[in-house]
């Protein structure tokens, strides 16, 4: 553990003091990159609390007295809906604490694991969890990671058949050398990639948002099912120049398709196939008959 993580842990286990003192509080864990380790100095901390019974707004501010009058920056979320955010500052690091009731908390790992809700982002919530550190409620934590550590066959399903979708932008590219394209050509890569990372998330049994989607290369490395140098490929393809990069995505999705086709047989591949090696031609300027 570095030094870094060290600290901002102390932090927040100090902070948390005074938020656990509210009967209301059932558990409490931090997560994000405290609780994998990989803090620098911009770091934040991500804790998530949970209650039978929300705390109060007038309960926040006096646990943020309690904490040198920490300075709230926001409230994020609908408290009505169980759940909202709320982030400050403490000692000059930003806290981002997300307090929820168990009921709704417990809904939401429910709509993913039993509903297959593959675009929530309790994703980043359920991956988290898995990380998660606890600082109190042990055993009720205990029991959500036990419960998420179980990823379904059928989410894992779902998220290949909704990612396996991507726009043949290899076979326009000489079209887009003719426009402004910049942007579009941009969100594509994006899309493309996110789409990627989303089929072998489902092929791997990975929970994945592409919610504020970070350190992508250590996510790869869970992989045991991926094309190779995969997390270098991706990164290249923002830096090559667009005939090059083209090519090189519709590679990725190729060898993504073969895998699919591979370790789950079950999903039709065959309009990703179709797409594969699409080439558009310019018509020409013929004479018309008159």
């Amino acid at each position: 553990m570095t030094d870094r993580t060290q600290y901002l842990l102390k932090l927040v286990e100090r902070n948390v003091k005074a938020y656990i003192a509210n009967p209301k509080t059932k558990a409490v864990m931090i997560t994000g990159s405290v609780a994998e380790g990989l803090c620098d100095e911009y770091s934040d901390c991500d804790v998530m609390l949970y209650y039978d019974e929300l705390p109060s707004f007038e309960e926040l501010h006096l646990a943020r007295q309690q904490n040198q009058g920490s300075e709230l920056i926001e409230i994020l979320g609908d408290r009505s809906e169980g759940a909202f955010g709320e982030t400050f500052f403490f000692n000059g690091v930003e806290c981002q604490f997300a307090h929820a009731t168990i009921a709704q908390w417990e809904k939401e790992i429910s709509a993913v694991l039993e509903e297959f809700d593959v675009q929530s982002p309790v994703m980043k919530g359920m991956s988290g969890t898995l990380v998660g550190i606890p600082l109190y409620g042990e055993t009720l934590i205990d029991q959500w990671k036990a419960k998420v550590a179980n990823y379904p066959d059928g989410l894992a399903q779902k998220m290949v058949e909704h990612y396996l979708k991507f726009f043949p932008i290899w076979g326009i590219q000489s079209k887009l050398t003719k426009r402004d394209t910049t942007l579009w050509y941009y969100q594509i890569l994006v899309e493309s990639a996110q789409n990627l990372l989303g089929v072998l998330s489902g092929l791997n049994h990975l929970y994945y948002s592409t919610f504020q989607f970070k350190r992508m290369s250590r996510f790869i490395e869970q992989m045991e099912i991926a094309p190779e140098n995969l997390a270098s490929r991706l990164e290249a393809l923002f830096r090559h120049q667009a005939s090059v990069a083209v090519n090189e995505l519709e590679a990725l999705v190729r060898e993504t398709v073969e895998l699919v086709e591979i370790h789950m047989q079950r999903v039709d591949t065959k309009e990703a196939r179709r797409r594969l090696g699409e080439r558009r031609q310019p018509w020409r300027l013929d004479e018309l008959d008159q």
